[in-house]
């Protein structure tokens, strides 16, 4: 049976598109194929290059390894050295270290209790014999600056305490301008000093004596115009202008007041 023309026909167009497509498809399928390759190719050269790269470096990298523990391990050896040898510099150094630190201690100690007699020393100021306060002006003046290191306030606490030790181990006369309270002003008087304990001032002029002393307010004088015989005689024995002789002249010890002989 044969078929009909117009079925013949397009029985042959089906199968022409049939072949294109599946050549189209095969086409597609070898492209792809193809840069797959490509991409692999690439892939695998770059991996041996990289591959080829390491291994060149890879043995300067355990030459340099190698090279900086042999170095840590010549330096830990000179370090071990040097740390035997020097064990006796480092036990006499922590024991300079340990004596420092206690002499700054002592040092610290030293400054304060130098700061507590400073203040004393001030404080003690106003209950000194006029003239040897006068005469301590520019030590007590540096003493009250801020600015002293513990050497210098050393020094010129030491300064302040030998006068005034020496002050009080002698006898002390001479003139001396004196403001005495219910006086109408400064006069020149004839001073004597007995120590730090008392003095004796006296008025040729007026007859009046004045008896001195450390009072609660400081260095005060009160007068006693019945002694002024004793005093005058006082004054010429120690100004060789008298014989010596033991005159007894007024002291005030503490609230007592009492006449005792001095020479």
């Amino acid at each position: 049976m044969k078929m009909p023309r117009f079925t013949l026909l397009l029985s042959l167009l089906f199968l022409c598109l049939l072949f294109a497509s599946v050549r189209s498809r095969a086409s597609d399928s070898v492209d792809s194929v193809e840069e797959a390759a490509t991409e692999w190719i690439k892939t695998r050269a770059e991996t041996v290059r990289l591959e080829t790269e390491w291994a060149s470096q890879r043995e300067l990298l355990e030459s340099t390894v190698n090279a900086l523990s042999e170095r840590a391990r010549t330096i830990e050896d000179k370090r071990d050295n040097l740390k035997a040898k020097t064990v006796a510099e480092r036990t006499e150094f922590a024991t300079l270290q340990e004596k420092n630190q206690v002499a700054a201690d002592r040092m610290q100690a030293t400054d304060a209790r130098l700061k507590e007699l400073k203040d004393r020393l001030i404080q003690l100021r106003p209950s000194l014999p006029p003239r040897l306060s006068e005469a301590l002006e520019l030590p007590y003046r540096s003493l009250a600056g801020t600015e002293l290191g513990p050497s210098e306030r050393m020094q010129i606490t030491m300064t302040v305490l030998n006068r005034c030790a020496q002050f009080n181990r002698m006898v002390t006369c001479g003139q001396e301008v004196l403001t005495i309270e219910g006086e109408p002003g400064p006069k020149s008087l004839e001073v004597i000093y007995w120590g730090l304990s008392r003095g004796y001032a006296l008025d040729q002029a007026a007859g009046k004596v004045w008896l001195g002393a450390p009072g609660p307010k400081g260095w005060q004088w009160e007068a006693h115009p019945e002694a002024f015989p004793q005093v005058a005689r006082l004054i010429a024995v120690y100004n060789d202008k008298a014989e010596p002789e033991f005159v007894a002249v007024p002291a005030k010890l503490g609230h007592i007041t009492a006449a005792t002989s001095n020479q």
